[in-house]
């Protein structure tokens, strides 16, 4: 629901990329220099299973850190959906930097397109409803903004970036501020024009919500039956969001009560990295 900014996913990659270097290389890869600087090389990299790929910038990000000598030839997009065996990207240049930049390489690409290829088995799910299936921020520390991307390359959406770009009053900032109106309207107040959203457990806690003005309305752990007469009750008046240990399981049923918004934690959290391999020659 949020925008993720270009210039902001730039500066982090940027910064993210050098932090993994910095990890892996230490002061010198000391296995590479036993190749000779001028020796020359290509490599080829491929998938092993089917995946939806996501991560290319972290990649060129990579190599153009390492050896701006380095070039890097794509042959799928971001986004793209791509079988086993099929060459992702070819890269040329002095063979120590390729070796160098190989793992950190690979960690973004299959770390990225896991994410990506996870949200894209959700979303293929519910595609006959009209929901959209959110992220949340149980992502993996540091990595954030590139996760958030992903998912947008797997065809699902961005809940709000951090704490500071939409407010999601919870129960213990409802209890803190007395009510669910008050919380309301002193997100009003502190950022005008900033979402609010407001969790809810019950039904009468939704009427309140609805009441106070709340621009979404978090529908955390609601039977079936309560998520259809939410759906009734806030028709035109505001957007819904299901929440609370969703999975493969019980996603369709909960996407055809009508819902606008599922949010899915295990989109980002419970990475499962794609297969892929890199070959010198």
């Amino acid at each position: 629901m949020t925008p993720l900014s270009n210039e902001l996913l730039r500066q982090s990659r940027i910064e993210s990329v050098a932090l993994t270097l910095r990890e892996d290389i230490g002061d010198g890869d000391i296995t590479a220099a036993l190749i000779p600087e001028y020796r020359l090389a290509q490599a080829r990299v491929i998938t092993r299973v089917p995946a939806v790929v996501a991560g290319q910038a972290w990649v060129d990000e990579v190599f153009r850190q390492i050896d701006p000598a380095v070039t890097v030839t794509w042959h799928v997009s971001d986004g793209e959906q791509v079988s086993a065996d099929q060459t992702l990207f070819t890269c040329e240049g002095p063979a120590r930097s390729l070796l160098t930049g190989e793992r950190s390489a690979l960690n973004w690409l299959q770390t990225l397109s896991g994410v990506a290829t996870r949200c894209q088995q959700f979303a293929d799910q519910v595609a006959h409803t009209g929901v959209r299936l959110l992220d949340t921020r149980k992502t993996l520390p540091g990595l954030r903004l590139a996760e958030k991307y992903a998912v947008t390359c797997g065809g699902c959406y961005n809940h709000r970036i951090g704490l500071w770009d939409a407010f999601l009053i919870k129960e213990n900032h409802i209890a803190a501020c007395g009510s669910i109106a008050e919380a309301v309207r002193q997100a009003r107040q502190i950022a005008p024009g900033r979402p609010v959203e407001v969790e809810t457990e019950d039904m009468h806690e939704l009427q309140q919500a609805m009441e106070a003005g709340a621009d979404v309305i978090m529908l955390d752990e609601f039977s079936l039956a309560d998520m259809k007469t939410a759906v009734r009750m806030a028709a035109g008046t505001c957007r819904l969001e299901a929440s609370g240990g969703i999975n493969r399981d019980t996603l369709v049923p909960i996407a055809e009560t009508g819902v606008d918004y599922i949010s899915i934690g295990t989109l980002t959290k419970d990475v499962e990295a794609i297969d892929l391999s890199m070959r010198l020659r």
